[in-house]
């Protein structure tokens, strides 16, 4: 294995961009329903049109190729990478994970204030982007928090942070778990601890923990089939996904919710796309379904939450069962899943505050 550091750029060949166009042009709709169905026909061609006549992917191309990328090669898998230094050379490095359906785009607002006072790693999820996808089982939480490690590591960052939205909100507590004496802190987004069974965690519940549980309910009841079938039988779905551009979006579509912008849904998908990795994205659900026993004992890094009221609502009760050393816990009026696109001024000043407590 090399351990070697490569340069990259995204270069989308030209011939992959008309192919792109003559499906999009070609495309064929299903016929329209209630919403209730799930994401309306409504949406996706107002999406489609847009991806067809307005969109321009060059322009994002050259906006990502302004920052420095790399590649390296981590337990047999091609990691791609944005490496941002700060200007302030004694800078805390961060570690900066997404998720599913979304990318490095999710952070890409958020380099040139983040920046000024941190130095940015900001990785692909192994199988997502331009990696390319997984050529073998087990990328999964835990793997990936291990591969992140190495990564800064390699990079020489003895003394780092992780941060984390989504699926990052799982792998960036695993990587302190992993490395306690290098991660001064972990901030995330969301904190995934869920009742465990217990009668006994129900009791004395606040109106707002209890208001928190019926979101998660209705979330899962409503919204939780992509889990359920990205555990099961990923493959099955990636042959729908992998040739049509149209489906692809659709699909990721149920977890771009409304009130984001449609140049920022159709990048992240486009990455998928171009990258050929729509179906080894999902993929990541189907590992860490499979993993087994999860790491035994709460986290006891510095874990610091940053959580919008339009997004998955955590429960502190929960939290503080599964991690030891919770410092900071605000939930903000504005933004949403997406919280580094959407609000990168609050999202960047609430990192700040965070790590500027966890190493004063």
């Amino acid at each position: 294995m090399s351990s070697d550091i490569t340069p990259y750029r995204i270069e989308i060949p030209q011939a992959d961009l008309d192919d792109l166009q003559t499906r999009l042009d070609l495309a064929r709709f299903t016929d329209e329903f209630p919403d209730a169905y799930g994401v309306s026909v409504q949406r996706v061609r107002r999406l489609v049109d847009h991806w067809r006549n307005g969109y321009d992917w060059r322009a994002w191309e050259a906006r990502f190729n302004a920052y420095p990328q790399f590649t390296t090669e981590i337990d047999g898998q091609t990691i791609h990478f944005f490496h941002v230094r700060s200007d302030k050379q004694d800078a805390l490095p961060l570690i900066l994970t997404h998720g599913w359906p979304g990318s490095f785009v999710e952070f890409v607002d958020a380099i040139e204030p983040l920046s000024k006072d941190f130095h940015l790693v900001i990785p692909s999820l192994p199988g997502f982007g331009f990696g390319g996808p997984t050529t073998e089982s087990g990328w999964g939480t835990v793997r990936t928090a291990k591969a992140w490690v190495e990564l800064m590591a390699r990079l020489g960052y003895e003394r780092y942070g992780a941060v984390g939205n989504d699926g990052g909100s799982m792998v960036s507590p695993e990587v302190g778990r992993l490395a306690p004496a290098n991660v001064v802190g972990v901030h995330v987004t969301q904190i995934f601890s869920f009742p465990s069974g217990d009668p006994a965690e129900f009791e004395g519940m606040t109106e707002e923990e209890l208001a928190a549980m019926e979101v998660l309910k209705w979330f899962w009841d409503e919204k939780g089939a992509f889990n359920l079938l990205h555990s099961q039988q990923p493959q099955t779905l990636a042959h729908a996904l992998a040739d049509s551009p149209v489906g692809l979006l659709g699909w990721n579509a149920q977890l771009f919710d409304e009130d984001l912008d449609d140049e920022f849904v159709i990048t992240n998908t486009a990455v998928y796309w171009l990258s050929r990795t729509a179906g080894s994205s999902i993929r990541f659900y189907y590992e860490n379904a499979k993993a087994g026993q999860p790491p035994a004992g709460p986290t006891t890094v510095p874990i610091g939450l940053a959580s919008a009221k339009g997004d998955f609502q955590s429960i502190r009760r929960f939290a503080e069962r599964d991690h030891r050393n919770i410092v900071q816990w605000h939930t903000y009026e504005r933004g949403g899943h997406y919280a580094a696109h959407m609000e990168s001024a609050v999202y960047a000043s609430d990192v700040r505050e965070f790590f500027a407590k966890v190493t004063a």
